[in-house]
């Protein structure tokens, strides 16, 4: 207990120096951009937005990502073909496009695997310091097990959480799309509309057919355009709409008529579905009820009865 205060003490202290450089930092930055802007202004020659955007934080994250990259590209620590394909398929679901996320986010599950067991092991912790030998080295390695294996949970939950925005604004976007290809867009000029008309609500969803839309101007086929935002996005309700774009590009039909009658199908089966969720609440709903609720209103209905009773029967009793 008495070495409590002294790691308070640390802590704050940490933390103070760390305010303090990220306040130094910051002020700098803003110095610089003010002086940037006043040039500008003035008419001199200034520095290009990537130079200033290189100063203060942005340049500890640079340093910082460049350092796991390093590591990430050890030989050792390279994953090998298939989990390399699934990591990078991963990443790009969740919206790490970059050509060095893979080796960055390897780096950053090494490091954490050495840094959370060191920090545990620098920390005074007098349970786990007069524990046995074997029980220490269980708990180290189930701290390394964590730092390991941690990135990848949060990978997970990013990922999950990008696909249920994309998928919440995926019913709005295809209206949108319905509305421009019936106003006499074509499918191309569609896409770019409907992104640049849905960056405000659902900016994944925008970010996903503007790079479509990059693709088409790129000169890519369309169909290998539309295989490729199915296979970034990774969603159903998307993979069937592009296999519905690609059919009807190939075939020549009408992609207006089309795209009415998915988006139809598609609202309906959004119907059914909430009409699933609404017959499955009180299913749900009963062990809440059995358990925090009805609990709760015997002890204030019946409550004050018994209590009643006890004080007009204890005594009689006695």
């Amino acid at each position: 207990m008495a070495s409590f205060p002294i790691v308070m003490i640390s802590v704050a202290v940490f933390a103070a120096a760390f305010l303090a450089v990220m306040g130094v930092t910051m002020l700098v930055q803003s110095r610089r951009e003010r002086q940037g802007w006043q040039e500008r202004v003035q008419g001199h020659k200034v520095a290009g937005r990537a130079e200033v955007s290189t100063t203060g934080l942005q340049y500890f994250r640079d340093m910082a990502v460049r350092l796991l990259e390093k590591v990430g590209n050890a030989d050792q620590a390279k994953p090998k073909a298939p989990d390399l394909s699934a990591l990078k398929q991963l990443l790009i679901t969740g919206g790490y496009r970059s050509d060095n996320a893979v080796a960055v986010f390897t780096g950053f599950k090494l490091v954490f695997l050495l840094l959370v067991p060191g920090v545990v092991f620098l920390l005074p912790i007098p349970a786990l310091d007069q524990a046995p030998l074997i029980n220490q080295l269980f708990a180290y390695l189930l701290l390394a097990a964590a730092g390991l294996y941690g990135p990848e949970l949060w990978l997970s939950q990013v990922v999950k959480k990008r696909k249920l925005k994309i998928l919440h604004g995926f019913p709005d976007a295809l209206d949108l799309l319905v509305v421009c290809v019936e106003a006499g867009l074509g499918l191309d000029a569609a896409l770019g509309r409907t992104g640049r008309e849905l960056a405000m609500a659902h900016p994944e969803l925008c970010e996903e057919f503007h790079l479509v839309a990059l693709e088409l101007r790129a000169g890519l086929q369309r169909s290998q355009a539309l295989a490729n935002l199915a296979r970034r996005v990774d969603l159903d309700p998307v993979k069937s709409l592009v296999a519905l774009l690609i059919q009807t590009d190939r075939f020549g039909t009408s992609i207006g008529l089309a795209l009415r009658v998915h988006s139809d199908s598609m609202r309906t089966e959004r119907s059914l579905k909430a009409e699933e969720m609404a017959g499955k609440l009180p299913v749900k709903m009963l062990f809440p009820l059995m358990f925090f609720i009805f609990p709760s209103l015997f002890i204030v209905i019946l409550g004050p009865a018994i209590v009643q009773g006890m004080r007009i029967l204890m005594p009689a009793l006695q």
